[in-house]
């Protein structure tokens, strides 16, 4: 079975919030809440393709400041490999592409929304740091 690489971003406002995004309903894992990014393209590093993926889904500029954590998740029909990356909020005009919803919240809210499951060990790892 296949494991795809992605990146994401962990993406803090000045007030200390992060970012998340609701996936369209009729998108893959459609519903779920998760830390945007995307899947990394031949010859780009993970910190070029989250930021291109960051401007191609939401027109968003963030500056990549160091790798968080890694996490590896069986979704039964492929693997991920989803490798997250602390940043900071610079802009974005908030185009939504794959995403219907978004929100800036305090860290120790993510766990009540519902996570994507790879991005799951994530929001459990920043909530213990909170």
């Amino acid at each position: 079975m296949a494991t795809i690489k992605v990146t994401c971003g962990i993406i803090f406002n000045d007030e200390g919030q992060v970012f998340i995004c609701r996936r369209k309903p009729e998108k893959p894992m459609g519903g779920y809440w998760e830390f945007p990014g995307g899947k990394v393209e031949e010859s780009e590093s993970y910190e070029e393709c989250l930021k291109r993926e960051l401007l191609e889904e939401l027109d968003m500029d963030v500056l990549v400041k160091e790798h968080f954590m890694t996490v590896l998740h069986n979704y039964g029909s492929f693997n991920i490999e989803l490798i997250s990356f602390l940043c900071d909020y610079q802009r974005s005009s908030y185009k939504l592409v794959d995403h219907d919803k978004f929100k800036w919240l305090d860290v120790n809210l993510l766990a009540k929304k519902r996570l994507a499951p790879a991005d799951i060990a994530i929001a459990e790892k920043l909530d213990s740091f909170s």
